[in-house]
């Protein structure tokens, strides 16, 4: 009997290799290209389309009272923006923020307005062109930011609070006391804007027989500036930057490790952030055309961090949908106080709306941190865990 070998095999012909074929276009595509086109194909960029449909449509017709109430919650969104890629991004806690809408909004009125007596003061005004002088307006709160931005690289938590805290404090006591910059108590009245001699202020421009004012031309001017805060913002999450600075919120040790400037990050946000509050303290001006001191106080920091936590941390679109909440959720009870249960207007004995929007947003804070801890716009999946 012969012994058969494992590796004995029949002689057969060499099968030729098979020439490499090109990939079909389904399998080419990229992950990336396939996710992008499936969100082309899906309802949410005709939502998008729509809402902006809307949008530009709003001062054709609302009237004011919508309109101011939209314009404010623009304002505050780009603030909002500003304060969550400092809280939200990075993890830096800021009481402060409120100081730099002030610094925007006090700087704007100085460069632009001219030199006058208003209320017993001799106010003083470099009379800049109103364009010049915003622009320098958001730049003096990046510098107020810079000086300050030292302090908030090297502390973070509890201790950046406190220190920005200090901001508001000595802020309400410049904004009280130097009545030459201010105005006092009474506050200033506010240069209206103009660019290329197009100005924007209440004198009526008749647009498809739309008789447009001050809210109407402010209107697409806020739209425009939420729209660019809005992709820089979403630029710099996407990016290098905003890796670095969700590293530096969730591990910061590990980051530093990882050749992550850890502090130059923290200052250089901090400056950004004061930034973007400057240019909602420029737009609020501009929507209230007179400033106040008193509207700049800790109370208005405390509306920011709650617009985020609503809203969603480290998030552009949580921001802007806190930010909508609680800035309009107070006008909102104001201007349907009569019929609305349980809330008065001012003075009449029941609960203000003011205060009766404060209860709302409130409970809102409770109940996002117990059920929706990812924020309004970052609901819960079902398979995470708690």
């Amino acid at each position: 009997m012969s012994e058969t070998t494992p590796d004995a095999a029949p002689d057969r012909a060499p099968v030729p290799p098979t020439p490499p074929s090109l990939p079909s276009t389904a399998h080419a595509t990229s992950p990336a290209a396939r996710a992008y086109g499936e969100r082309l194909r899906g309802p949410r960029p005709y939502l998008w389309l729509a809402g902006s449909v809307l949008l530009l449509a709003f001062p054709f017709y609302l009237d004011r009272f919508w309109l101011q109430a939209g314009l404010f919650a623009m304002a505050a969104a780009i603030g909002a923006i500003g304060i969550n890629l400092l809280t939200g991004a990075t993890g830096q806690l800021s009481m402060g923020h409120a100081f730099f809408l002030a610094v925007g909004a006090y700087g704007y009125c100085v460069l632009a307005g001219e030199p006058s007596n208003e209320n017993g003061h001799s106010l003083t005004g470099l009379g800049l062109p109103t364009w010049l002088a915003a622009i320098l307006a958001v730049a003096l709160a990046g510098l107020a930011g810079g000086i300050f931005s030292p302090i908030a690289g090297r502390l973070r938590g509890a201790y950046l609070g406190i220190a920005t805290l200090a901001l508001i404090f000595i802020g309400q006591h410049v904004l009280f006391n130097a009545g030459s910059l201010t105005g006092g108590f009474n506050g200033r009245a506010v240069p209206p804007l103009s660019v290329f001699g197009f100005t924007f202020d209440d004198s009526e421009l008749l647009v498809a027989a739309v008789p447009f004012e001050s809210s109407e031309k402010l209107w697409y001017l806020a739209l425009a500036a939420l729209l660019l805060s809005g992709l820089f913002a979403r630029g710099v999450l996407r990016g290098r930057p905003g890796r670095a600075l969700n590293a530096i919120r969730d591990h910061r040790i590990a980051a530093g490790v990882m050749g992550v400037p850890v502090a130059r990050y923290r200052a250089r946000v901090f400056v950004l952030s004061s930034m973007y509050a400057g240019l909602a303290g420029v737009l609020l001006a501009l929507v209230f055309q007179r400033t106040v001191p008193e509207y700049f106080g800790m109370v208005l920091s405390l509306e920011y961090l709650a617009m985020i936590v609503i809203g969603g941390l480290g998030t552009v679109a949580g921001a802007v949908v806190g930010a909508a909440f609680v800035s309009l959720l107070p006008q909102v009870l104001t201007h349907y106080s009569e019929s609305l249960p349980l809330v008065s207007a001012p003075g009449t004995g029941g609960i203000a709306p003011g205060e009766a929007s404060r209860y709302l947003y409130g409970a809102a804070i409770v109940a996002v941190v117990l059920f929706m801890p990812g924020g309004l716009t970052r609901p819960k999946k079902s398979g995470e865990k708690k």
